[in-house]
């Protein structure tokens, strides 16, 4: 299961997109459809998080050290 996290304040550094997410190992496809990229599977390794290489979007896992809601 994955949630949606769009970001309020943009910077040149921001991902344009944060997906929270409950496992290690993700899929993108950039949205699918005729703006989107061929499927790519990621895995997170020793990090909380992934960022897609085609299009920038972030992948975090939901109570890592990456997760803006967990308590640090």
């Amino acid at each position: 299961m994955e949630r949606q996290v769009m970001s309020t304040k943009r910077d040149v550094f921001d991902p344009p997109e944060v997906s929270m997410v409950t496992s290690r190992k993700v899929s993108c496809n950039g949205g699918g459809g005729a703006l989107g990229h061929p499927r790519v599977w990621y895995e997170m390794g020793d990090e909380d998080f992934v960022e897609c290489k085609y299009c920038d979007r972030r992948f975090v896992l939901i109570g890592g050290r990456e997760d803006p809601s967990s308590a640090k």
